[in-house]
C-alpha cells in the first residue's frame, strides 16, 4: 500500500536562521528576503533616502542586508529614469547632479564584539549577555534628522532589541529607528528539533495578548483554553491549531505596532517602528521550502497541533515548561 505524495513542507525558518550562509541557494534566498522588504521600508521612510541610514544587526542578517541594498539601488535607478524622462524643460547641471548622485546611505552601525547567538543562549544567561555583545559606530547618523533602518534575520523574543540594541542605537540620536525582520512574525512553537516551544517567549504572542486586553477581548483567551481542554477530553488535540484565534482579530500591522511598543525601552528618545516580512514574500523568496508553521500555524503533521495547543495551555496555567515534555 502506497501513501499519496504530499506537498513538501521542509522548514523555511531553518534556512533563514540556522543554515550555512555560504550555501549557494541559502545565499540567494536570504538576499531575496532583503530585496522583497524594500517597498515596506521605502514607505516607512517616505522614500527619504537623503535622511535615512541603512544597516544591519550582525551577523546572520548581513546577506539579507545586501539584498535590501540591491533593492534600494533598483528603486533609485527607476526614480532617476522616470525623473529625467518626465522633464519637459532643460535640466540644470545642479539638478542633474542631485538626481544622478542619489544613493542609499549604507553604514555598519552595530558591531558584534563576540561570536555569540543570543537566541540560542541559555535563558538564564541571555539577559546578562546581550548588554555586552554589541557596540556601535558613532558619527554617521545625523542626530535628530536621520531615520535609522536596521535589518535583522528574525525577531523571536525581542530580548536583544529590548535590553541592548535599541538603547545603543538610540545613543546615535536618530529621530526614528526602524527594525526590519527578514522573517515574518514568529507566532507558534516548533516541535521538530528547534527549542522554541514556550508560547510566552514569543514577542508576537505577547503583543497579541496585549492587544486582546486593550480591546476588551480577554474572553478569546478563555474560550481558546476551553477548546484545548475539550479537545484533549475528546481525543482531538491533534486535529486543529486552536491558537490561531488569539491572532485572528488583528492585522499583521497592528501586531507589529504593538511589538514596537513592547520592545521600546523606557527612556529612549527615538521612536521605534517594526517591519516584518510577509508570508507571501517568504514563499516567493524560498519557494522550495514551504514549511511555515512558525509563522502561519499550519503544521505539516498532527503532532504540531498537539504541541501548540499544549504550549498555550502551559502558558495559561503558568507552567514554564516545554510543550513536548
Amino acid at each position: 500500500m502506497f501513501r499519496e505524495p504530499q506537498e513538501q513542507k521542509s522548514c523555511s525558518f531553518e534556512r533563514i536562521y540556522f543554515s550555512r550562509g555560504s550555501d549557494a541557494s541559502i545565499y540567494r534566498e536570504r538576499k531575496q528576503l532583503g530585496r522583497l522588504l524594500c517597498p515596506q521600508i521605502l514607505e516607512a521612510v517616505n522614500c527619504d533616502l537623503k535622511n535615512t541610514v541603512f544597516s544591519f544587526i550582525p551577523n546572520t542578517a548581513e546577506v539579507a542586508f545586501y539584498g535590501m541594498v540591491e533593492g534600494l539601488h533598483k528603486y533609485i535607478k527607476k526614480y532617476q529614469k522616470e525623473t529625467l524622462l518626465k522633464r519637459a524643460d532643460k535640466i540644470s547641471d545642479e539638478e542633474l547632479e542631485e538626481v544622478l548622485s542619489m544613493a542609499p546611505r549604507v553604514e555598519k552601525i552595530a558591531i558584534k564584539d563576540v561570536k555569540l547567538r543570543t537566541f540560542i543562549t541559555q535563558d538564564a544567561d541571555r539577559q546578562d549577555m546581550v548588554s555586552h555583545v554589541y557596540d556601535t559606530t558613532y558619527g554617521v547618523v545625523k542626530s535628530g534628522e536621520d531615520n535609522l533602518v536596521v535589518i535583522d534575520d528574525s525577531i523571536v523574543r525581542g530580548t536583544t532589541l529590548r535590553q541592548s540594541i535599541l538603547r545603543i542605537l538610540d545613543r546615535l540620536g536618530p529621530k526614528r529607528i526602524i527594525v526590519v525582520s527578514s522573517a515574518p512574525q514568529i507566532r507558534y512553537p516548533d516541535c521538530y528539533g528547534i527549542d522554541m516551544s514556550r508560547m510566552g517567549e514569543f514577542v508576537a504572542f505577547e503583543a497579541a495578548i496585549a492587544l486582546l486586553k486593550d480591546a476588551g477581548l480577554e474572553h478569546i483567551i478563555d474560550e481558546t483554553y476551553a477548546k484545548c481542554q475539550q479537545a484533549i477530553l475528546d481525543g482531538r488535540e491533534k486535529k486543529e491549531n486552536f491558537i490561531k484565534a488569539i491572532y485572528a482579530p488583528f492585522t499583521d500591522d497592528q501586531i507589529s505596532g504593538k511589538i514596537a511598543q513592547i520592545i521600546s525601552p523606557k527612556g529612549i528618545h527615538s521612536s521605534v517602528k517594526v517591519i516584518y516580512q510577509t508570508l507571501d514574500n517568504l514563499h516567493k523568496a524560498i519557494p522550495d521550502h514551504l514549511g511555515d508553521w512558525y509563522f502561519s500555524g499550519n503544521y505539516p503533521t498532527p503532532g504540531g497541533n498537539k504541541v501548540v495547543n499544549k504550549a498555550f495551555m502551559n502558558w495559561v496555567e503558568g507552567k514554564n515548561q516545554r510543550a513536548y515534555v
